[in-house]
């Protein structure tokens, strides 16, 4: 009788857990933020124009991604949605990353992308994208993006489930941390030396 309870305890926790995966549904229309009150709400709060700088700009030299998740536009709170431009010089990457709070959905507006991400089992899948193309890398997998073009800029929109996505780099998250050396160097089966010649390359995040 006890293990039957304890399996039902378990089965309703696990079935809440999915039942709240993602960001959680509000009671309300729209988030308002603390410093404001709802008289005080007009049209402005709902838009974003943090995304005109990229109009008539210079590609930049450097990957380049610009958010508008609900740290930069509050009104997305409670939404499920954001969104983020992906600018790739030829020849440059977006590292090995994870969202784990949302799946990414990318569309390609100019340029050629190869694209991945990697499951559970450790099965990698790939795509060459063209213009017009659309990826989706499930929610919490590694995966990753990169321009391999000589000359041609890339150019990319990604639609986020969540107001929040985050971004776990994995090249950070390893080298620019404190684990400790001798870990990483067991864990990668080489040497304390290699590894701080790699940890070298990626400071510590700021604080």
């Amino acid at each position: 009788m006890a293990k039957e309870f304890l399996l039902t305890v378990l089965l309703a926790l696990a079935l809440c857990q999915m039942a709240t995966a993602g960001d959680p549904d509000i009671l309300t229309d729209f988030i308002v933020p603390a410093n404001l009150t709802t008289p005080m709400i007009d049209g402005n709060f709902f838009t974003y124009t943090g995304m005109r700088v990229l109009v008539d700009a210079k590609p930049p030299t450097n990957f380049t991604v610009l958010k508008a998740s609900m740290a930069e536009f509050p009104a997305l709170n409670g939404q499920s949605v954001s969104y983020a431009v992906l600018q790739y010089p030829a020849g440059s990457t977006n590292p090995p990353h994870i969202h784990p709070r949302a799946s990414e959905l990318l569309f390609l507006v100019e340029g050629s992308l190869e694209v991945g991400f990697v499951d559970t089992t450790n099965k990698l899948f790939t795509q060459t994208l063209q213009v017009g193309d659309m990826f989706i890398f499930p929610k919490g997998l590694v995966h990753y993006q990169f321009n391999n073009a000589t000359s041609t800029p890339a150019f990319a929109i990604s639609a986020f489930g969540s107001a929040s996505a985050g971004t776990v780099s994995i090249p950070v998250t390893l080298f620019g941390t404190r684990i400790d050396s001798v870990i990483l160097a067991k864990a990668f089966k080489t040497d304390v030396a290699t590894i701080e010649r790699l940890r070298a390359a990626f400071p510590p995040p700021k604080a």
